[in-house]
């Protein structure tokens, strides 16, 4: 049965971006009556392209309304005071059903549910020229994001790595990277988002990386820089489930296709000399780790952590970055680094062995393609590509698992499409 909200339309109301104070206010509304509003400090005080930031800042406002959608997703949304014509709705509509299947198949709504954008506007809405040069590179904390940092040194390209902070401080091996660490300062409405789940609005997952970028490309705009980085290898491509032909992934706005599509709103409704994506695109994350031993786990290989439940949850403390030990973020990076790493280096590490955990069974046979479970909803690698990852760790030295795994014929080596532009930087 087909979700019914409680609402008729979400409104994107307006925005408004503070020049004195660098604070940019996003504000939304359900009917003109549950409003929500979300707040970005920016910290640069250069002068900057007001034309190109108009354009920056809608895409940025567009996208970060899902956050607040998902609430009671109405089949109508409306735009309070800006145009987008046929092929930008058409963009936000595919942003916002895609990045959004995660939640449509946790809430047993259907993908007709999520609201189609529609046009307000025909007339033209090109691309401008842009003058600005340098790199923002997103940083986390994590593997592929230090990775790039520690390849972008080597071949001596400069960047300002640049971190979205939740909280007051930022994890401490970031302070590690070159130049001078970018903080802008994310405030979620995170009061009304549990004022209206505890009336009984809906939760989920939302396309976290489209933010992210998006925000990034605000401050590039701001900083007079041309390129945004992202870290992300060849993921996010098999889905974990389907509803009828609709593919129900955990993070769409990690796979080629979307990098494809967001590259292309740039180039025709922003500027063609602006560039967002990710040079790390081409490898496998079983290559992306293999990578990072080589090149990067003396400097990082005590201090980073892909771990979302011990440091990435809204709001949370994080400037010591750790494992929990017990997630399947966990599992999928212990499987990933195992090939790699000695068996005591890496259980020193996570702080035991995972392999030998029997309350990571489920984890790992959902990982690993085995019994039927289901892959857990994460950022992890595919199943053929974990499989071989785990018969390598064997061969490393690693204790097995308690139940058989198939083998995989998956090439870890393999490279994949990128961008031409982001590929020259790191090979």
């Amino acid at each position: 049965m087909s979700y019914q909200s409680p609402y008729r339309e979400f409104i994107f109301e307006h925005y408004n971006f503070d020049k004195t104070n660098r604070l940019l206010t996003f504000e939304y509304s359900f009917d003109g009556t549950i409003r929500f509003y979300e707040r970005v400090q920016f910290d640069t005080s250069s002068s900057y392209d007001e034309a190109l930031f108009e354009k920056v800042a809608l895409l940025a406002f567009v996208v970060a309304g899902i956050s607040y959608y998902k609430c009671y997703p109405t089949k109508t949304v409306r735009f309070e005071g800006h145009d987008v014509t046929p092929a930008q709705a058409d963009f936000f509509s595919s942003v916002y059903r895609n990045g959004l299947s995660q939640f449509v198949y946790e809430n047993g709504l259907m993908p007709e549910d999520i609201a189609q954008f529609t046009a307000t506007t025909n007339e033209p809405s090109g691309a401008l020229p842009y003058g600005g040069k340098g790199i923002i590179a997103l940083q986390s904390g994590g593997k592929d994001s230090l990775l790039l940092a520690s390849l972008l040194q080597e071949k001596g390209i400069d960047f300002t790595p640049w971190y979205l902070s939740q909280v007051a401080n930022h994890p401490a091996v970031l302070d590690s990277l070159p130049g001078t660490l970018v903080t802008p300062y994310r405030h979620i409405d995170r009061d009304t988002l549990l004022s209206e789940q505890a009336k009984g609005a809906l939760n989920g997952h939302v396309p976290v990386t489209f933010i992210t970028l998006s925000y990034a490309l605000i401050d590039a705009v701001l900083r007079g820089k041309n390129t945004v980085l992202a870290a992300i290898g060849r993921e996010g491509e098999e889905p974990h489930a389907y509803i009828g032909d609709y593919p129900v992934m955990h993070q769409w706005s990690k796979t080629w296709a979307a990098e494809n599509l967001y590259a292309d709103y740039i180039r025709r409704f922003i500027s063609p000399d602006i560039h967002v994506g990710s040079p790390l695109r081409g490898y496998s994350e079983l290559k992306i780790a293999q990578l990072f031993v080589e090149h990067a786990w003396v400097k990082y290989g005590q201090s980073f952590s892909s771990c979302n439940v011990a440091n990435y949850k809204q709001g949370h403390d994080n400037a010591r970055l750790t494992w929990c030990g017990n997630c399947p973020k966990c599992a999928n990076s212990f499987l990933l680094f195992a090939p790699f790493v000695a068996k005591d280096e890496l259980v020193k590490v996570f702080a035991k062995d995972l392999f030998a955990d029997v309350t990571l069974t489920e984890t790992f046979k959902g990982l690993l393609g085995v019994d039927g479970i289901m892959k857990p909803f994460e950022c992890v690698g595919e199943t053929d590509e974990l499989r071989l990852a785990y018969h390598l760790a064997i061969q490393n030295g690693h204790a097995r698992l308690s139940f058989d795994v198939p083998e995989s014929d998956y090439d870890k080596d393999r490279i994949s499409d990128v961008q031409p532009w982001a590929a020259q930087m790191i090979q």
